[in-house]
């Protein structure tokens, strides 16, 4: 006798919170205690209360004044309170779970973009709303890591919930096809176009396409997908607690993938229409008789960077955009594309990529880089204020003309390793991010694992000479580019090193927060009026080594010939852990 498959899983899902948590879990025990059980809540649009500093009722669930009913996902760090009261977790979430870092029981944040299993269902994210990068923002990466997860072998007819915060699609071309005598005139409004989701959504082709910020209800038509079998379900939500009595809680049991028959998939409910992503993306033909997509028209070029990497198509003569952007390329001699040091010296100046890739650039007066290999037309072309790309008054920007490159010990994939400038002692080392990016908190997922795999090699070596790692960073509005300094301390003072920090801290007036178990994390937020010394990690360290005399970096600086063999030495030694090895 054949088993009786489990009862699929019965979620629900929220529109914009907007901070008002008393309301939303108010709603979601009643509705489980009527209707349910159910088994999780996935919140989209804008969880964070979008006024001021308004905290909402989110610190009364983090503070545990209050218990959040059901584990509930949600998306997005974006409102003036929201990077607040998620720096704590943001700071204990190295290596976290692509299922969301717990900010506190039951309540899950999910950040940068991943996939994960829930109940049976694969569940894909892209956390955050399309922008210029920074809190809030989804990043390149976190796109193009659902981009080659689309690829992936088995996963186009599992991916069951697609849900983003923001408006996640053109609404305007999701209602194309459908019915639109009941479409409230705020779908309609094109304003919030985000094409970059747009794309990800046709070709994803997920089961259900969940969004919010539009205020409103909808629930459009099913729709069928190219080259899949299965239709998918749009469901936009309104926001929590809205006057105009919009729905902004909704209940789907959707059976997994997995378990469903052939049948099933294929079902086409009789008011399914056509996909509403009419216009595919355009294909030319290779000499090889296969198709690659078309570049025409498409500002966002490197994003089929990966899909290409992974193909193995090496389009002819094209650049490297990893290499001629940053001055390096971890794939190396793999690499498919070219690296060319020529374009990459024409790039630092704000020539235009596609114009050194292609010899020609479609975006016409929208771009803002310059279409010429003159020096004379790359000079101060444009005001400072909109150079997007160079950098040039950042130490750790690898495209930057006064990035010390000598200094550099390893180049991985999100980071880079380079010995401190004026170290407090030998192998003091930087872990810098590639791209330019305020502080090591936001940055996406996978260069979080990166950043795991280099400690974990630094760890390796220094317990070879008898010595651990104590790791700090500063952030601030100020803060141009991330660098988490590494400090080797002798074993024997390891365990005086968390002590010390307090020590010193208290003589400051001010107290640590411990941000995991093992109180190894330590975090103080400075408020807008506390004055704090910037070099305060380095110099309690100078402290404890017995080196106040160096607590000054300006005081140890070195000669770049003495910097080379310092470099040296460490690679030498280095090289056996060195994870981009």
């Amino acid at each position: 006798m054949a088993a009786t498959p489990p009862a699929p899983p019965r979620i629900l899902l929220a529109g914009d919170a907007h901070g008002r948590l008393h309301q939303l879990f108010k709603r979601v025990k009643s509705v489980n205690q009527s209707t349910g059980p159910f088994h999780a809540l996935l919140c989209v649009g804008q969880f964070f209360s979008p006024d001021g500093e308004a905290e909402g009722d989110v610190a009364d669930y983090i503070d545990g004044r209050a218990a959040v009913p059901i584990p509930t996902y949600f998306t997005g760090d974006y409102g003036p309170a929201a990077p607040r009261l998620l720096s704590k977790a943001a700071a204990a979430a190295r290596g976290f779970s692509p299922g969301g870092i717990e900010i506190c029981p039951n309540l899950f944040w999910l950040r940068g973009s991943n996939r994960f299993t829930l109940h049976g269902l694969s569940v894909v994210y892209l956390s955050g709303k399309q922008g210029p990068g920074g809190l809030g923002c989804y990043s390149q990466d976190d796109v193009d890591a659902l981009r080659a997860l689309a690829e992936e072998p088995g996963h186009r007819f599992v991916l069951d919930i697609s849900f983003f915060p923001l408006l996640i699609s053109k609404l305007t071309g999701v209602v194309s096809g459908a019915d639109t005598s009941n479409v409230p005139n705020q779908v309609l409004d094109p304003h919030g176009y985000d094409s970059v989701v747009a794309e990800l959504v046709a070709e994803i082709k997920p089961r259900y396409h969940i969004a919010g910020t539009k205020g409103v209800f909808y629930s459009r038509e099913p729709y069928g997908n190219d080259s899949a079998a299965h239709v998918t379900r749009f469901i936009g939500l309104a926001n929590v607690g809205n006057k105009e009595k919009q729905k902004f809680i909704h209940a789907i049991s959707p059976t997994p993938a997995s378990t469903m028959s052939s049948a099933d998939i294929h079902a086409r409910p009789p008011n399914a229409t056509l996909s509403p992503y009419i216009a595919p993306v355009k294909s030319v033909a290779t000499e090889e008789g296969t198709k690659r997509p078309a570049e025409n028209n498409d500002a966002q070029y490197w994003r089929y960077d990966v899909k290409r990497q992974r193909q193995g198509e090496a389009e002819g003569n094209r650049l490297c955009f990893k290499f001629t952007s940053s001055g390096s390329c971890p794939r190396g001699s793999k690499c498919n594309f070219r690296h060319d040091e020529e374009a990459m010296e024409h790039y630092s100046r704000n020539v235009c990529f596609d114009f050194l890739n292609k010899g020609k650039c479609e975006r016409g007066p929208e771009c803002k880089f310059v279409h010429s290999l003159s020096e004379d037309a790359t000079r101060d072309a444009r005001p400072r204020s909109e150079r997007r790309r160079v950098e040039s008054s950042c130490w750790f920007c690898l495209s930057s003309p006064d990035v010390e490159s000598h200094l550099v010990i390893s180049i991985g994939e999100g980071y880079y390793c380079a010995l401190a400038k004026g170290p407090l002692i030998p192998n003091h080392v930087l872990m810098i991010p590639v791209e330019h990016c305020p502080n090591t908190l936001m940055m996406p997922p996978e260069a979080e694992a990166e950043l795991g795999r280099y400690k974990n090699a630094l760890s390796k070596y220094l317990e070879k000479q008898g010595k651990v790692a104590v790791y700090f960073e500063w952030v601030s509005q100020h803060t141009r580019h991330a660098n988490l300094q590494v400090v080797p301390v002798p074993s024997s003072k390891a365990d005086a090193v968390k002590k010390i920090f307090h020590l010193a801290a208290k003589r400051l007036g001010f107290e640590f927060s411990v941000v995991n178990p093992e109180g190894r994390i330590l975090l103080h937020k400075i408020d807008g009026t506390e004055k704090f010394p910037a070099q305060f990690g380095r110099e309690v360290l100078a402290g404890l080594l017995s080196m106040a005399d160096r607590a000054d970096w300006r005081n140890c600086k070195l000669s770049k010939e003495e910097e080379i063999r310092m470099v040296d030495d460490f690679k030498h030694g280095f090289c056996e852990f060195d994870p981009a090895e």
